[in-house]
């Protein structure tokens, strides 16, 4: 048995055991006046004596109507009056005789011990009200106590976390102030929090890159939260590449308390990457010059060749003639190849327009369409029907897609084939592909195909699908390629535009 029900059977018992002893008392005292009215004589100046005794009686009926409320002073009055009748009615005149004044005793028996019980059962209900409001406000303190405790913990739990984070968390106000910095802010600023709070972000940097801004924008409420990469230059001069976020903070019922600021030191990942990408240029140089060298090399030696067998000709016209035409040859495969170096490496600028994909399509298929036919090439098209239009540059376009179509009408010359060209709408982007039934590029070779000078014909540069990738990405676009035994497909992916400048048709 638990402590609570036992606390409550004692209490039960001493109650019980109060409520017996004051019965007994009572009982006591009405046997004490009862007895001191049967024996006390009449005669002489006891009459006075036995009006002393009924006044006695108030003492046993206050005392129950105490202890037991209106019901016990009802009782014990009850109890009372038996007595003092019977003893009136033999000692001083009757109950009933000429005066009333015993009548008037007996009500004020009763009046008293249940006005005084009233009043006391009366005290007893506000008391015990008292109590339950006592226990529910103790409850209540209680738990409010448990709920301090919680959020105490809980906020040193925050604040453990906040600590222990390598990325700086600052907090700012409504009105833009600093409010709050974690250690990790301390020391990428280098400065304290209390040197912070309360400034402003833009006060913490000679040059904040920006952030400012974004935390006006954000406790505007204009945006719910930025996340870019920033440069950013201390009080104390350092300059730091950091990726900063900033987000709203709001309170439960939606009224914005401020904006958390989360900043990241990227430098030297920054360094790393910045390291990677000038390895990865000149690894790309190392192979486009070798690439450069290896298509001009081969030209010059045939020429070598030509010019010596030229000079041991002893002006045989056959033989001059069939050294020149190949000279002639090599020389125009020179200038194809500087040709397409000069479009590689300085492409002209696009010019965007919004621009119908199917209208760019057809024209392609327009000029390709005879070439492909002496090949036993056919072309078909799917277009899906108001197809969105596109903000690009429509020769440029036409350059990617005419380089698509010619080389899977190449890799068909010998058996023939079907290439078919379709576009939809996938989401927020207009995808056309390009499939063809050639005979496939290898599984090992594929991932080169937009390598420069990569090239399955002996008579290509190998810069085509290069300078697709790159128009392509100029474009915000992307572009994929998937090949089996079966075919080759290359899908091209370009952003839907909105309709706000004029279209091709209206240049």
């Amino acid at each position: 048995m638990s402590e609570q029900p036992r606390s409550s059977e004692e209490a039960e018992a001493q109650r019980r055991a109060v409520r017996i002893r004051a019965g007994v008392i009572v009982l006591a005292m009405l046997t004490v006046v009862t007895t001191l009215h049967l024996y006390t004589n009449v005669a002489g100046g006891a009459i006075m004596l036995h009006l002393l005794y009924r006044r006695l009686y108030y003492v046993p009926i206050l005392y129950a109507a105490f202890v037991f409320g209106k019901k016990g002073g009802f009782l014990t009055a009850l109890a009372a009056s038996v007595p003092f009748a019977i003893n009136a009615q033999i000692t001083i005149g009757g109950f009933t005789g000429r005066t009333i004044d015993s009548s008037l005793e007996v009500f004020m028996y009763f009046a008293i011990g249940v006005l005084f019980g009233a009043l006391r059962d009366t005290e007893e209900r506000k008391t015990s009200d008292l109590r339950q409001v006592s226990a529910r406000l103790e409850e209540a303190y209680k738990k409010l106590e448990e709920r301090a405790i919680q959020l105490i913990n809980i906020q040193d739990y925050t604040q453990s976390i906040l600590r222990s984070i390598t990325s700086g968390v600052l907090t700012v106000g409504p009105d833009g102030s600093i409010t709050t910095a974690n250690p990790a802010a301390e020391r990428l600023l280098g400065m304290s929090e209390y040197e912070m709070v309360p400034k402003s972000i833009g006060a913490l940097f000679r040059d904040d890159g920006g952030l400012g801004g974004d935390v006006r924008k954000v406790l505007s409420g204009r945006i719910p939260l930025t996340l870019r990469e920033v440069r950013m230059i201390t009080d104390a001069g350092h300059e730091i590449h950091v990726q900063a976020s900033t987000s709203r903070m709001r309170a439960v019922g939606g009224r914005i308390l401020g904006a958390v600021v989360t900043i990241e030191d990227v430098s030297e990942v920054k360094a790393l990457t910045e390291q990677l990408i000038r390895a990865d240029r000149l690894a790309a140089m190392g192979e486009l010059t070798a690439g450069v060298a290896h298509e001009v090399r081969n030209p010059l030696g045939v020429i070598r060749a030509s010019v010596q067998l030229l000079e041991d000709s002893e002006c045989d016209a056959a033989r001059i003639h069939e050294a020149g035409k190949v000279i002639k040859q090599e020389i125009d495969r020179l200038d194809k190849v500087i040709k397409a170096l000069l479009d590689f490496g300085r492409p002209s600028k696009p010019t965007m327009m919004l621009t119908e994909v199917p209208s760019v399509l057809a024209d392609v298929v327009l000029f390709t369409s005879r070439f492909a036919g002496q090949s036993d090439v056919t072309i078909s098209e799917h277009y899906a029907p108001d197809l969105p239009r596109v903000m690009a540059d429509p020769d440029q376009l036409k350059q990617v897609f005419l380089n698509l179509v010619t080389n899977a009408v190449q890799s068909m010359e010998e058996s023939g084939g079907t290439i078919d060209i379709s576009a939809s709408e996938q989401g927020d982007f207009v995808v056309i592909t390009v499939s063809d039934t050639g005979p496939g590029i290898p599984r090992e070779e594929i991932g080169k195909v937009f390598d420069p000078f990569y090239s399955t014909r002996d008579a290509g540069t190998g810069l085509g699908l290069t300078i697709v990738h790159r128009i392509i990405d100029e474009h915000d676009g992307h572009i994929e390629v998937e090949s089996s035994p079966e075919g080759t497909t290359f899908r091209l992916s370009l952003p839907m535009a909105i309709d706000d400048e004029p279209t091709e048709d209206s240049r």
